[in-house]
């Protein structure tokens, strides 16, 4: 694994995004080069600009293929029909892209002819990479040899991580070893013995492993075998601690296995002002712009709004945000007026009865959400963040849930890391695992993580993509 901004990202995958940005900008001058070879008019324009319109399409195709979720790659699925399904609307979406680019600045435009030949040099490109990417992956040597110190319940679930078919990064798990006064919860047949004086370093050089996974929920008391996973580091092998392990694996921090101390003394938690400063930036910017794009969506959905169920069209409740200060956030009504007419919070479940036929239609599309571009302006709001909740549900949660107050230490978002990876939750249960995600977030913040919640946004409302 890269990590990048503090995001943890596959080596493979942006090996693979690497490959094809170099094929769709190649691409681009090859078919300008056989264009112009054909003896056909057409006439290069500036140099820079010439480069700036390839950057331009290789960057609309690579969001485009983004957005349909090409890049979460399964091996075990092949260039079967989900591959061709999904390139083939990648490339229309970026056509229409371009052609709204081309629109808004004419220079960078290309010419018709080229752009056809672009399209069929680069797709070809592409499903010869995805070959290739696809046939180095059965290869053994890019498989990770790994093993896991600890026999009980946390190192099960870890193996049982590794193990799961169609990822892209392979593992091989040579075994456990068992830790005194460890419950043993793995197959006894995988549990490998330290006898006759071997040290663990040994033992991994015997099964070639490049990495050592501590899965041991507790680690006091004099059985723990710190002097040994030092020697391991020291001799070339990488040492994970679970919670890391969890982290890299899942893109989420597991508040159940989670020390106080890996939280207090680890990396992340970014709330520098140049990252302040940014994030404002990015913030102000995304909300403007997507304030200009979905105006007239929004004036129909509040036209829509008054016809069924007349005024309100608004929908104003207290959320909790940064610093635990509780303000009030803007949205299109959804649900009945009288929804909560006993007085009482209530969880928002997936199949609310008390949501209105057009408000089960923007809950979909997320249109609902669109007000709070408000909320973002008046910096009360993040673009993408942790999802606010309110008031009585935090008074709860936080009783409840461990750490849940660390979401609560940088502005809540329109959308988030939990939101396009969780969905909605409706319950203690859902709350914990959103918050798995939220804490992920929270600690690995940056405009790279940002910008890729933004792209899995799209197309969770676009292609219903995502959970």
């Amino acid at each position: 694994m890269l990590r990048i901004s503090n995001h943890y990202i596959s080596k493979v995958v942006f090996s693979l995004l690497f490959l094809e940005v170099l094929i769709l900008i190649g691409s681009f001058y090859a078919g300008a080069g056989l264009r112009i070879f054909d003896g056909d008019e057409f006439v290069l324009p500036k140099l820079d600009h010439f480069f700036m319109s390839a950057c331009v399409f290789a960057a609309a195709i690579v969001f485009s293929m983004s957005a349909l979720g090409m890049y979460q790659v399964k091996v075990s699925e092949g260039l079967r029909n989900p591959f061709f399904l999904q390139l083939m609307p990648s490339f229309a979406m970026g056509f229409c892209i371009l052609t709204l680019v081309f629109y808004l600045a004419p220079d960078l435009y290309f010419g018709r002819g080229i752009l056809i030949l672009v399209f069929c040099i680069s797709g070809t490109g592409i499903v010869l990479a995805r070959m290739v990417f696809l046939k180095s992956s059965e290869l053994s040597i890019l498989e990770s040899r790994i093993i896991f110190v600890g026999c009980g319940q946390l190192a099960k679930e870890c193996g049982e991580l590794v193990t799961r078919s169609g990822s892209y990064h392979k593992y091989h798990v040579a075994g456990y070893v068992s830790v005194p006064g460890e419950d043993i919860t793995v197959p006894r047949e995988r549990l490998l013995a330290l006898d006759h004086g071997k040290s663990l370093v040994q033992l991994a050089r015997q099964h070639r492993v490049s990495e050592i996974v501590v899965s041991v929920q507790n680690r006091r008391g004099g059985t723990f075998p710190i002097k040994e996973l030092l020697d391991c580091k020291l001799y070339g092998i990488n040492v994970t601690d679970s919670t890391t392990f969890f982290e890299r694996e899942t893109c989420q921090i597991r508040v159940d296995s989670v020390q106080p101390s890996w939280l207090v003394f680890g990396g992340g938690f970014d709330q520098s002002w140049v990252r302040t400063f940014m994030k404002r930036s990015f913030d102000v910017a995304a909300s403007l712009l997507l304030l200009v794009v979905s105006l007239p969506v929004m004036l129909i959905t509040a036209l829509a709004i008054y016809i069924e169920d007349r005024a309100p069209i608004f929908y104003s409740q207290e959320r909790v945000g940064k610093n635990g200060n509780v303000f009030r956030v803007l949205k299109f009504r959804s649900m009945f007026t009288n929804a909560e007419s006993g007085g009482k919070p209530q969880w928002a479940a997936k199949n609310d009865p008390r949501v209105t036929r057009i408000g089960n239609i923007i809950r979909k599309l997320r249109i609902d959400e669109l007000p709070q571009i408000l909320n973002v302006l008046k910096g009360e709001m993040s673009f993408v963040g942790p999802r606010p909740e309110r008031p009585y549900f935090v008074e709860q949660l936080t009783e409840r849930v461990p750490y849940y107050n660390v979401r609560h230490s940088i502005k809540p978002g329109i959308t988030g890391w939990a939101q396009v990876r969780y969905g909605y939750g409706d319950s203690v249960e859902d709350a914990v695992q959103k918050l798995q995600y939220d804490l992920y977030y929270v600690k690995n913040n940056s405009l790279l993580l940002d910008v890729l919640v933004l792209i899995d946004t799209f197309k969770v409302v676009m292609f219903r993509g995502g959970r």
